[in-house]
């Protein structure tokens, strides 16, 4: 199974740079999008490359938020949201069952200035844990998306200048240290130790020409698919959003 997921900041906008013929090129089974900010009657006029099913989890505020995910694989069945309706009235999250795996397509809140959302945040990663380990039970879990924020000093290119800034607070790295403990992977480094990887720049100062970025998109596995992990990757080359989609393929 190939998966992939982009952060496309306004799926409207990632249609009119060059959306459509990424994922004709790409291929995948799975595609996770997040912040649509869209819901699926501002595209029905789109017509999605063949044998792509489209389910979208909208945020009730419009044009806010929002995820999406097209399959080529016919789902078993489809979740929206995380079971909290705290959580869930902005869209940010969307499962996928299939017979062998979920997936589930996740937008981590920002922190936002000042830690403003910092409480919010940190509930919303103890909740999507929750929601996680029970869908484990079952069978094994994807989850992948923007996840806001960078784990390591190497997963970012200016880490001393951001101590504490929204993304890489020491709360939010130990939310995500909490994913790790629970027994998830975070694929890409199951490939790649090394520094300079990156899925997000800030549209400023060319930070994007001169990869000045953070790691903050990825793909999480529970520990029982290692053996199936094929390979991970992530594609800066991919323009029409200040993400780039991360990828993952399992034998």
């Amino acid at each position: 199974m190939k998966l992939l997921s982009w952060n496309v900041n306004g799926v409207r906008a990632a249609l009119g740079k060059g959306l459509l013929d990424w994922m004709t090129a790409a291929k995948a089974d799975v595609i996770c999008l997040q912040e649509v900010k869209a819901t699926a009657g501002d595209v029905q006029h789109v017509t999605w490359p063949k044998g792509y099913e489209v389910i979208w989890n909208a945020a009730e505020k419009k044009g806010y938020s929002g995820t999406a995910l097209l399959t080529r694989r016919k789902p078993l069945s489809v979740t929206l949201g995380i079971g909290t309706a705290a959580h869930d009235a902005e869209g940010r999250a969307v499962t996928a069952e299939f017979d062998d795996c979920y997936v589930v397509g996740v937008y981590v809140p920002n922190a936002q200035h000042e830690l403003a959302r910092l409480d919010f945040r940190q509930q919303w990663d103890r909740a999507l844990l929750a929601y996680a380990k029970k869908l484990e039970k079952k069978k094994p879990v994807l989850f992948c998306g923007d996840l806001n924020v960078a784990h390591e000093e190497i997963d970012l290119a200016r880490p001393k200048e951001n101590v504490g800034n929204p993304g890489f607070s020491d709360e939010e790295r130990a939310g995500f240290r909490e994913f790790l403990s629970a027994g998830f992977l975070d694929t890409f480094r199951e490939f790649e130790k090394g520094p300079g990887h990156y899925s997000w720049w800030t549209y400023r100062a060319g930070a994007r020409e001169r990869n000045i970025g953070w790691r903050i998109d990825y793909v999480m596995a529970s520990a029982s698919l290692r053996p199936r992990l094929k390979r991970a990757w992530i594609e800066p080359h991919v323009l029409g959003s200040d993400h780039c989609p991360v990828g993952l393929e399992l034998k």
